[in-house]
């Protein structure tokens, strides 16, 4: 394939791209090659990059958020059973149905749910409002009798006890296979070539299958919890190892959650949230993993060529991560790594740490953050402070939490600003270039002997604003040099 007169990221003369069994084989100006027999495209002037990649994404959570009722925005326990009382006076849900919602942020509602009200307003029919962040679930007495589920009075299931119970509500609605296709043809239209897959499922298993269905549109990195572990290593796979035959489907990481989540008020921090006494919280948060467990997994994954990728969002659980992989003198991946001390910013490049961030949840959690970290958010998703310490970047959505989208992601980390508001500690916007690497596994420029995973945009983010960033039109998007996604 002849990919021609299609421009570079940072401006310069038009190139010819030479796609062959997979790989770029030349880079050359444009016109000065052979055109021979292979198939020409004419970009007519758009730019070419290398793939994008979202580095953290729950996708049959995502895949589900289509079928389950709109939370996002709502504002207090009332608003919430408002949205609730429209879906059950429509009717239109299966008579032995689990109603489910997604997308409530309560950390900033005046009051916390119950879970008398929530009974109150829903009655005999399963209700589960799951939330923004994964993190917990608000539900209803008949959901929490036909989950097995054991909620107290406020009728929310936070950490280990939902991530118990999670999975049989997602087992009970799963999407078809047309629904997995939808969702990574969706992807694909967005330049996206690959996905880090943290779904608490067999991915290993899964994955293979969906791909064999047809869903080849990503290439997927499967990650295993830490119950999965020794499956993954009696099949003898480390990381990077491919699963299936078309190499589509590689062995990821250890995922590993050690804390919780800011809006759920259960990331562990070295400081107490305020009020957290009202919520029924520990006040400086949960550990879920404690450093001796940590250490363990790691140790037994790393003999085994498995790398870990540990979920830290509090300052004191990054702390320990930190010290973890200090200790074992290995390299890994944080995931969020949302509040960070000061004086571990500078631990993250000698050890050879990669933050694996959201920069969208910066958007979505401002208000949340400012209320329960007071006096702390000048290290809060503090994106500049990592680079600038020689952090490795890399940018995911956190699918559903944010939206399955690169551009949203780098015009957050760029601009910090969303909704006309001001930008929120405008000190830790990144460069465009350094925002793009994030979400290009480091590299910014297609350059010969690349697998042929290629965007090709129809706008050049170096002049785009803000808000067009959000929406950068993709024109295609190939994978191993096969079309993804061709719109032009």
């Amino acid at each position: 394939m002849q990919l021609r007169n299609g421009r570079v990221l940072g401006g310069g003369e038009p190139v010819d791209v030479y796609v062959d069994e997979g790989r770029v084989t030349a880079v050359v100006p444009a016109g000065t090659g052979p055109r021979g027999s292979a198939e020409a495209v004419d970009l007519e002037g758009r730019i070419l990059t290398p793939g994008l990649w979202d580095e953290h994404v729950h996708f049959t959570q995502w895949t589900i958020r289509r079928s389950r009722f709109d939370l996002s925005g709502t504002t207090s326990v009332e608003d919430a059973l408002d949205r609730v009382r429209a879906v059950l006076a429509r009717g239109d849900h299966p008579a032995d149905a689990i109603v489910t919602g997604y997308g409530f942020r309560d950390g900033t509602w005046p009051a916390p749910p119950t879970l008398r009200a929530i009974d109150e307003a829903t009655g005999s029919t399963p209700v589960v409002m799951v939330a923004g962040d994964l993190h917990c679930a608000w539900l209803n007495s008949a959901a929490a009798a036909r989950l097995d589920a054991k909620p107290d009075e406020s009728g929310v299931l936070r950490e280990g006890d939902w991530y118990a119970v999670g999975p049989k509500l997602a087992a009970s609605s799963l999407p078809a296979v047309e629904a997995y296709r939808d969702a990574a043809q969706a992807a694909a239209r967005r330049g996206i070539v690959g996905i880090v897959e943290f779904e608490n499922t067999d991915n290993l298993t899964l994955w293979p299958e969906r791909v064999a269905a047809g869903v080849d549109n990503l290439r997927v990195e499967a990650s295993v919890w830490p119950h999965r572990l020794d499956d993954a290593i009696a099949r003898g796979l480390r990381t990077g190892d491919p699963v299936e035959p078309r190499g589509l489907v590689t062995m990821g990481r250890l995922k590993v959650v050690v804390d919780g989540s800011l809006n759920t008020r259960t990331a562990f921090c070295w400081d107490p949230y305020p009020g957290a006494e009202a919520h029924a919280l520990h006040p400086c948060g949960v550990s879920n993993v404690a450093p001796s467990e940590l250490r363990e997994l790691l140790v037994q994954a790393s003999a085994h060529g498995i790398g870990g990728a540990i979920h830290a969002i509090g300052d004191r659980a990054n702390t320990e991560v930190i010290d973890t992989f200090e200790e074992l003198g290995i390299p890994g991946v944080i995931e969020h790594a949302q509040l960070v001390r000061a004086e571990d910013f500078a631990r993250f490049g000698p050890l050879g740490l990669v933050a694996s961030v959201q920069p969208e949840h910066a958007m979505d959690d401002r208000d949340v953050a400012d209320l329960h970290w007071p006096g702390r958010t000048g290290r809060a998703f503090a994106y500049a402070s990592l680079h600038e310490a020689g952090a490795t970047l890399r940018f995911g959505s956190d699918a559903p939490v944010a939206v399955l989208d690169p551009w949203v992601a780098i015009a957050a980390a760029t601009s910090r600003s969303r909704d006309d508001r001001d930008a929120w500690h405008p000190e830790q916007r990144l460069p465009l270039d350094v925002a793009l690497a994030a979400s290009m596994r480091g590299r910014t420029r297609v350059e010969v002997g690349d697998v042929a995973d290629l965007a090709i945009l129809d706008d050049d983010p170096y002049t785009a604003s803000p808000d067009r960033l959000r929406e950068l039109p993709v024109a295609g998007t190939l994978v191993g040099g096969r079309w993804t996604w061709r719109g032009f």
